[in-house]
């Protein structure tokens, strides 16, 4: 796969040209704040109201255009689902999510980042909430536009503590939140990545560096997808319906452990009926991950719908609550209008703008197989549960995009240990005076061999050349011939610094906006 040429963007659902998208971005901008005025009975000021409600959905839009490309990036590249598929399929999970388990009450601070006790009236801390939920949207769109996917988390706890800071001075901060963090920028890819590549390397060396791959794939498919559902079904239980079945996590996996077993016995028969009728290659046995990948990006959208679309409705429940009650508050409740809003923020986003970042996750920083997709999908489940129990702070955007770079190395490592073995092979086969038909036939039966043949040949080779290794200067001279890169480097160095001053800058932009609607509330 050539990395430096990528494919024509794809037009959307909503729209092929920029300026009609711009539009109905804009559209429904403005309808959700005439939705705030006429729902928000009982707000002290309606204006403030419809135009908090405006900028909330301005949020869910952009969260739909940038994040919700995590979930289903993986699934586009590997070609298990269309673009459109892709879309639709997002939308109606992540609108789910949000208000079938969205929940009825959020944290008016997010992550707790400041002390909302600090902030001394309920005016004030309006202008934190919009300040913040502004500063956050203008980010990620500006990060979508470049086409780095970014924490929206992030961006809004950014937002949150550069205006907070702007109202009430460096020590409204809650520092110790802010370092864990920080923290999340190396914790979250990095354990992202190192889970992808173990599950990847365990399906080459359990399935793909077999010599019968369907027997194997017969006997490892199964218990992959077994496995695959016990993560995302303890997933869901911890994380995407928290806010309606709150449990412990022993017993959210026990009930996992009984779904994957039941699905297991019945996933069972049928792969092994679907992998009799396959080819003995590659190609087939990725064919068998299409279904597992589909059903993945359909659970990480209704998780992500459930969990991050409070990252548009929170401030602007804290927004309602604050012009209901006149006081400042570390909890609100969510009407069914706002939940409404962030829902089909998401849905709207993601139709109009989604395909950029998709196709950036799913294509451009290293070409995916269905295999590898699931491997990325696999990383994302299991590392918030682990992160979790742990008590780490880890971004859902992080580790996918680390999974992708996580299978990307691994490849670029493995693929690169295979061609130097190989040309040394055929080095040392033609200074043992092999004649071409011996060498071809030597290459030819390591090519086809398992994992044990290969070490087997390579031993085999090592004995009989003893007496004319290859020279140092031979080695690097190999290593240099088969370094292949794998891995987009523009793509990960442009997606690092994203991250790096995602808060940073968010937080620069809220405190700016803050003191600006300040000074319009002093004017008046």
């Amino acid at each position: 796969m050539d990395l430096t040429n990528t494919p024509k963007e794809e037009s959307t659902l909503l729209g092929g040209h920029e300026f009609i998208r711009v539009l109905i971005a804009l559209a429904f901008v403005l309808a959700a704040g005439f939705y705030a005025s006429v729902n928000g009975l009982g707000a002290s000021n309606l204006s403030i109201l419809a135009i908090a409600a405006a900028i909330g959905a301005y949020m869910a839009v952009n969260i739909g255009a940038n994040d919700v490309a995590n979930n289903v990036g993986p699934a586009v590249g590997s070609k298990a689902l269309s673009m459109t598929g892709a879309i639709l399929i997002a939308a109606i999970f992540e609108a789910a999510g949000a208000l079938i388990a969205g929940g009825s009450v959020v944290g008016t601070i997010k992550n707790g980042i400041i002390n909302p006790n600090s902030i001394g009236d309920s005016a004030t801390f309006i202008w934190v909430m919009m300040a913040a939920l502004l500063a956050g949207a203008i980010w990620l769109n500006l990060a979508t536009y470049l086409g780095a996917p970014v924490s929206t988390t992030h961006s809004i706890v950014g937002g949150v503590l550069g205006a907070g800071i702007a109202a009430g001075g460096w020590d409204i901060a809650n520092w110790d939140k802010l370092i864990a963090i920080v923290a999340s920028w190396v914790i979250s890819p990095v354990l992202g990545g190192v889970i992808a590549a173990f599950f990847l390397m365990y399906i080459k060396r359990s399935i793909t560096y077999k010599s019968d791959m369907i027997e194997a794939a017969k006997k490892v498919v199964p218990i992959l997808v077994g496995l695959m559902v016990w993560a995302f079904s303890t997933y869901l239980i911890l994380k995407g319906l928290k806010k309606v079945w709150k449990l412990d996590f022993v017993t959210a996996g026990m009930f996992a452990f009984a779904i994957a077993l039941t699905v297991y016995f019945i996933v069972r028969p049928i792969v092994d009926k679907a992998a009799s009728a396959l080819k003995n290659d590659k190609d087939a046995v990725n064919s068998l991950f299409t279904i597992p990948l589909i059903v993945s990006a359909a659970l990480l959208s209704f998780a992500h719908g459930a969990n991050d679309v409070a990252n548009a409705i929170g401030p602007l429940a804290a927004i309602n609550d604050a012009l209901m009650t006149g006081t400042v508050s570390g909890k609100a409740s969510i009407p069914i209008w706002i939940m409404l809003i962030g829902g089909a923020g998401i849905a709207v986003g993601l139709a109009l703008f989604g395909p950029k970042l998709i196709k950036t996750v799913g294509s451009e920083i290293t070409e995916l197989d269905k295999t590898r997709a699931f491997c990325v999908a696999m990383a994302a489940a299991i590392t918030v549960i682990v992160a979790s129990q742990l008590g780490l702070p880890v971004s859902s955007t992080h580790i996918a995009v680390g999974g992708i770079f996580g299978v990307g190395f691994l490849r670029e490592y493995l693929k690169q240990s295979y061609e130097k073995k190989l040309t040394a092979l055929i080095s040392h086969s033609e200074s043992t005076g092999l004649d071409g038909m011996q060498i071809q036939d030597f290459v030819k039966r390591f090519k086809v061999a398992d994992v044990d043949e290969k070490r087997a040949i390579l031993k085999e080779l090592k004995a009989s050349q003893s007496s004319s290794p290859i020279s140092s200067s031979e080695r690097k001279g190999l290593k240099k011939a088969t370094k292949k890169e794998l891995v987009k480097r523009s793509a990960l160095l442009r997606i690092a610094a994203a991250w790096v001053i995602t808060v940073p800058a968010s937080a620069l932009l809220s405190a700016m906006i803050f003191y600006m609607l300040l000074g319009f509330s002093v004017a008046r």
